[in-house]
């Protein structure tokens, strides 16, 4: 039954790719090292707004010694597989488009903040050119995460307004999501360009949603596909990331599960069920450092919402 189960998984997954707002085990980012630590930092501030998915980072660890962590018991694994495990410490906040008023912004986005703890599996079968993460993601949504007193903070940094409204934010609730990603390479061309698909499957109580896409990257670039025995050298690389979202539920809009006294959320019927966003970067791996700058653009995600965009970078190291 669960290889059935299983095998099924990976047929439907080349047909959909990731999406959510920081994703640490795409293929893009891999390090050939199953030892490394990374800080990821999205802000709007890199493209000049300062609405809705306002900010984001990420802590992210891979040792040898979680291979021992309880969770790894519930991903999947690929068969010719070297693993990397890891855990990942996640903090998003979300904003309408002013944070001047008092009131609730009927028609806007809610204010929201998760924060998130991640346990995460890499898989990657360098025989057949395909890579299975899976991770479970446990946190709190809601004044817990304190995004409040993160955006003031920074706004009291940066010498900027004070940002009024998160009283009326999304109320505390549970964070509990599965998610499974596959890719596979589909073309490589020497060490200059590789073309590969990406999928990921999202259920849970913060996002139930699917996507699909494709990664082409450019320059001076190892496969992700090949073993960890053959280590990087030095990379500097370009890549571009569309993807389509098929939207099921997000606690970030519409509020959480079990808590459903928030004072504002967005109407189901609002929410736009498909979305695209396109991701962009560059990235530069020299020795055992890893460096990053991204881009994303996001289509409107309900009915009277906008589009929206962000960039971020990534530094990173091998333990």
């Amino acid at each position: 039954m669960k290889k059935t189960f299983t095998n099924y998984l990976l047929l439907l997954l080349p047909l959909v790719s990731f999406a959510q707002k920081i994703d640490n085990t795409a293929a893009i980012r891999d390090m050939k090292s199953d030892n490394y630590f990374r800080f990821h930092y999205d802000n709007d501030y890199f493209t000049a707004t300062d609405i809705y998915y306002t900010q984001g980072y990420v802590f992210e660890l891979a040792s040898h010694s979680l291979r021992k962590n309880p969770i790894n018991h519930t991903f999947l694994k690929l068969k010719n597989n070297e693993a990397i495990y890891g855990l990942a410490l996640e903090h998003i906040a979300y904003a309408p488009t002013t944070i001047k008023s008092d009131s609730i912004l009927y028609g806007d986005r809610p204010f929201a903040a998760a924060i998130i703890l991640k346990s995460f599996l890499v898989s990657t079968d360098t025989i057949h050119k395909t890579r299975l993460s899976s991770g479970l993601n446990i946190g709190i949504i809601g004044p817990g995460a304190f995004g409040k007193e993160m955006q003031t903070s920074i706004h009291e940094w940066t010498d900027n307004p004070i940002p009024h409204g998160w009283q009326h934010q999304i109320k505390n609730d549970l964070v509990l999501n599965y998610e499974i990603a596959h890719e596979k390479q589909l073309f490589r061309l020497q060490n200059l360009f590789y073309l590969n698909s990406n999928a990921k499957l999202r259920l849970g109580t913060m996002n139930t949603n699917i996507s699909g896409g494709f990664t082409a990257t450019f320059g001076k670039v190892n496969s992700p596909f090949t073993s960890m025995k053959n280590p990087n050298g030095f990379q500097f690389y370009a890549y571009f990331n569309p993807m389509v979202s098929a939207i099921g539920y997000d606690a970030t809009l519409q509020g959480g599960i079990f808590n459903r006294k928030s004072p504002y959320t967005i109407a189901n019927s609002d929410v736009q069920r498909l979305t695209l966003q396109q991701n962009y970067g560059i990235v530069l791996q020299f020795k055992r450092l890893y460096f990053e700058y991204a881009r994303s653009e996001l289509t409107k995600e309900f009915r009277t919402g906008d589009y929206h965009k962000w960039g971020g970078f990534r530094i990173g190291f091998e333990l």
